[in-house]
């Protein structure tokens, strides 16, 4: 029998994946939390030097990996807003993952190099300028809230633009560990506090970039999208009426809110070509709304039974 194949995409989400307007909203987000970021670095790093205080320097060296991931965080933003084309079938979405792993990567190796030096100084103690220390500290809590309140609206936009929250917001906290340390400091004489408050800092740091390295990784390695399971699309695309078998199924993240389906769906010989058609625009319905993950950009390859048998798949 003479093989049939209807390829039929759906492009539910094409509007959405590129919609430069957003893109535009979160560069001048991201650049208005980079001056602030810049500006507390610089703070912080001369602080670091003239009060010896390893919490600060600690501080500041997450300011400066912050500043680092806002500029990556800045250029993916440029990239994701870069039309598709012969050469980038789906534009630079991926930009977005890429720039969050490289983000949560760098977050990582600074907790180990922090949490190597609050170690050294636990076992050697050295005295801190602790009232230069507090003011330095309450200089960056206040500067982080300001970055935080300017990238609060967007940090459900995109992956790239929860890295860079999910930074300031740990930058937040570590300044608040400066200003603890340094209050104990003041008041007991205490100055275990400073290399005490930088392991609290990278304690902070270090699960949230393992979990965005993680999460940025499963999109990278295209694994299926975090609470879609498989088997219950694969159930529905069986349940519709006509369907004997679905093969060669695949659900990737493209980028935030870009999920991509492609599959095999084998149909009886005698089903004529208006009825695969509508057959093929039930499943686009159905994986576009009926799980908690929709589906924005669907393929289906409509096969007969003597074409399934013939196919080599190699994955």
């Amino acid at each position: 029998m003479k093989r049939r194949v209807l390829n039929i995409v759906s492009d539910h989400g094409e509007s959405l994946a590129h919609e430069h307007g957003g893109h535009g909203v979160s560069r001048r987000r991201l650049t208005a939390a980079l001056a602030v970021t810049v500006v507390v670095l610089v703070v912080e790093l001369v602080g670091a030097v003239v009060t010896g205080s390893l919490a600060l320097a600690a501080d500041a060296g997450h300011m400066a990996v912050d500043s680092t991931g806002l500029v990556i965080a800045l250029i993916a933003t440029v990239l994701m807003a870069r039309p598709r084309d012969d050469r980038h079938t789906w534009g630079w979405e991926r930009s977005e993952v890429i720039a969050a792993a490289l983000q949560a990567g760098m977050l990582l190796i600074i907790c180990l190099l922090v949490a190597w030096e609050a170690v050294q100084k636990l076992l050697s103690p050295t005295p801190v300028d602790a009232g230069a220390m507090l003011a330095i500290g309450v200089i960056g809590l206040v500067a982080n809230a300001v970055s935080l309140l300017i990238l609060s609206g967007g940090r459900g936009d995109s992956l790239n633009m929860r890295a860079a929250f999910l930074e300031v917001a740990n930058d937040a906290l570590g300044s608040l560990a400066v200003i603890v340390a340094a209050t104990v400091a003041v008041t007991t004489g205490w100055h275990y506090g400073d290399a005490v408050a930088a392991l609290f800092i990278a304690a902070l740091m270090a699960p949230r970039a393992a979990i965005l390295l993680r999460r940025s990784l499963r999109i990278l390695m295209e694994e299926t999208p975090e609470g879609l399971e498989l088997s219950e699309v694969r159930e529905h695309i069986l349940s519709v009426p006509g369907i004997n078998d679905v093969h060669d199924l695949h659900v990737t993240t493209i980028s935030t809110g870009n999920v991509a389906l492609t599959a095999h769906v084998t149909v009886s010989a005698q089903i004529d070509e208006h009825s695969r058609v509508q057959m093929v625009h039930s499943l686009q319905q159905c994986v576009a709304s009926h799980f908690p993950v929709a589906v924005t950009h669907s393929t289906f390859q409509v096969d007969s039974p003597e074409h399934r048998d013939h196919e080599h798949l190699r994955h």
